[in-house]
C-alpha cells in the first residue's frame, strides 16, 4: 500500500517538474490560450464556442417569436 502512495506521488511529482519547466522556457512564462474563440484556424472556418452559438440561437428564436406576435 505504502509503494502505491510513493509510486503515485513520485509520478504526480515528476509531472509537475515538467509543467513547471515548460513554462519556464516558454515565451512569457504562460500557455497559449485554448479557448476556441482565440484561434485563428477556427475563426477562418467559421466555427465559435457553445456560449456563442448558444446566445445566437437565443437571439435568433427571440426575433422569430417576435415576428410571429407582430
Amino acid at each position: 500500500m505504502v509503494e502505491i502512495i510513493v509510486i503515485s506521488t513520485l509520478i504526480i511529482a515528476i509531472s509537475m517538474a515538467f509543467l513547471c519547466i515548460k513554462l519556464v522556457f516558454r515565451k512569457n512564462g504562460r500557455f497559449s490560450s485554448q479557448h476556441i474563440h482565440d484561434s485563428a484556424a477556427m475563426r477562418e472556418r467559421d466555427i465559435h464556442c457553445v456560449m456563442d452559438q448558444d446566445r445566437e440561437m437565443r437571439r435568433r428564436n427571440r426575433l422569430a417569436v417576435n415576428e410571429r406576435t407582430n
